[in-house]
């Protein structure tokens, strides 16, 4: 067996890899901050002044009420999950949220459509869903449906942004694969749901309204079409077909051309 023949179905990944940074830039700063935070929360703080500054940072509804950028935007630099517990039901959700979501889809975004609008489409995912759940919590509360004690729960993290971007990163699935990996981001947040009354934990509330904000955003035409990058030296030269991030493989609807995210 010849090394051709050994690293050949590997060929693809390891370009993949090794393309991440020129492709992905920004996601990829954002993803080494991520773990900087996540790291510095769990073994640079001590326990109760890790939880002071989560506590802050969180988006409840005090804080919304009384520091809501900081918050807003704090609340987005650390994941709520874990790297090492590989067993627990929150391993899973770091690898959906931060691994296909923040790693794999923002990427795939960012490579579609550039920095600016993938981090619009992440950052207001994040913003909008969390504004709208903190309405839902009000009524909620009106009702008698959430207990008081939700007005100071800790809430933070970047699932609300990922779970928009895993919607709209339907795109980049065949068109045979939209409808279940629609179900199941959909579903997934479902499956840890708390029912105290007529409605789930408000986390799920906000993982399905970040969903449904991604899902929207499929309608909208300027993220169905994939962003015109200059051609290469080789397109100047007179190179033959298309080059990757040439005018060529714009994407449309009617051409039918799909991104795969990268991984």
């Amino acid at each position: 067996m010849n090394s051709q023949s050994l690293w050949g179905p590997l060929d693809r990944p390891l370009r993949a890899v090794r393309g991440y940074p020129r492709r992905a830039p920004l996601t990829l700063a954002y993803v080494c901050l991520l773990l900087i935070g996540h790291a510095w929360i769990g073994h640079g703080l001590s326990a109760d002044r890790a939880a002071g500054v989560l506590g802050y940072l969180s988006t409840n509804l005090d804080n919304l009420r009384d520091h809501p950028l900081p918050a807003l935007l704090g609340s987005a630099l650390f994941f709520d999950g874990t790297l090492t517990d590989v067993t627990s039901t929150d391993f899973v959700g770091t690898l959906i949220t931060l691994g296909l979501g923040v790693c794999c889809f923002l990427a795939w975004a960012e490579h579609r459509w550039g920095k600016a609008r993938a981090a619009a489409v992440f950052l207001g995912g994040h913003v909008a869903a969390t504004l709208l759940t903190a309405v839902v919590i009000t009524v909620a509360l009106r009702h008698g449906w959430y207990p008081a004690a939700v007005r100071q729960a800790l809430d933070y993290g970047v699932s609300y942004g990922a779970q928009t971007v895993l919607a709209i990163g339907t795109l980049a699935l065949p068109r045979r694969g939209r409808l279940p990996w629609a179900v199941f981001v959909l579903a997934w947040p479902l499956g840890g749901a708390d029912w105290t009354g007529p409605l789930p934990d408000f986390t799920t509330i906000g993982h399905l309204i970040a969903a449904a904000l991604g899902f929207g955003l499929l309608g909208v035409p300027a993220f169905r079409r994939q962003r015109v990058r200059t051609a290469g030296l080789s397109s100047a030269a007179g190179g033959i077909g298309p080059h990757r991030g040439s005018a060529a493989e714009s994407t449309s609807p009617a051409a039918g051309t799909k991104t795969p995210p990268p991984v």
